[in-house]
């Protein structure tokens, strides 16, 4: 199993503190069945920013960490980026980490907003040659509000990452229902754990992947498997046809 979005090197955010809690984190994604595991610190988000090569360093040194250790877990390099007006010039200056260096560009939205530029810098890192992979959108409020608004991100060529621990309840039930309508409707492509410690904000992976097999089916839970493979892969992910949300499905969210 591979997490493409995880906060497991120390001391560059708000997630791992120490080179400790590295070592914790790696050992319980071991115990859950993870073999390579992407680092994503947050960037430019208003309080943490890690560039590319920032990033790169860090991972080579908890990579010799983890070796020494004997810990079974490939770390690889990527990046939480906030959506702001200077994406395309980071793409191009080099501040800016795909994941494993591939075609695929986290973004993240504030929690309660989706900027008014969104839709246009979306349509501008296809542009320049990236496919963006929104996180979390199921903790947005605005998406919760109007799910329609990620309907036309992903109809648009956009990519989504659902929080394993929305799938499982961690944030709430209503949380974890409208993690399973973008589910079922087809407005996400990715599990991931967004893990931040071993505590509160922890892996889920395995509990989350048996809860798609048993709600959703075999397709749906090989699907996200794979398609994590082929993120890191630099291949085309899996992508069913978007269905258009509708207000009365997504029940007690409005």
């Amino acid at each position: 199993m591979i997490d493409i979005h995880s906060h497991i090197l120390p001391g560059v955010d708000d997630g791992a503190k120490t080179e400790e809690d590295s070592i914790a984190m790696a050992k319980a994604a071991v115990d859950q069945g993870i073999t390579a595991i992407v680092a994503t610190p947050h960037h430019k988000n208003g309080k943490y920013e890690n560039d590319r090569q920032t990033i790169m360093n860090n991972v080579s040194i908890l990579s010799e960490l983890f070796a020494k250790k004997d810990i079974p877990l490939t770390v690889i390099p990527g990046q939480e980026t906030r959506i702001n007006g200077e994406m395309i010039e980071d793409i191009q200056n080099g501040g800016l980490l795909a994941l494993n260096d591939t075609k695929y560009l986290f973004v993240e939205f504030p929690s309660g907003e989706i900027p008014r530029y969104s839709g246009k810098m979306l349509f501008d890192i296809q542009v320049a040659g990236y496919t963006p992979v929104i996180v979390h959108p199921e903790r947005n409020s605005k998406i919760i509000e109007d799910p329609s608004k990620l309907y036309d991100f992903v109809r648009k060529g956009a990519l989504t990452q659902v929080t394993a621990a929305s799938v499982v309840g961690k944030f709430g039930k209503n949380i974890q229902k409208f993690s399973h309508q973008l589910i079922e409707a087809n407005l996400t492509h990715f599990i991931a754990s967004d893990a931040h410690n071993t505590t509160s904000r922890g892996f889920c992976m395995d509990v989350a992947f048996h809860e798609v097999k048993d709600q959703f089916g075999s397709d749906y839970f090989y699907m996200f498997l794979e398609n994590s493979q082929l993120l890191i892969d630099n291949m085309n992910v899996n992508r069913m046809e978007p269905m258009m949300p509708k207000k009365k499905k997504f029940l007690g969210l409005f």
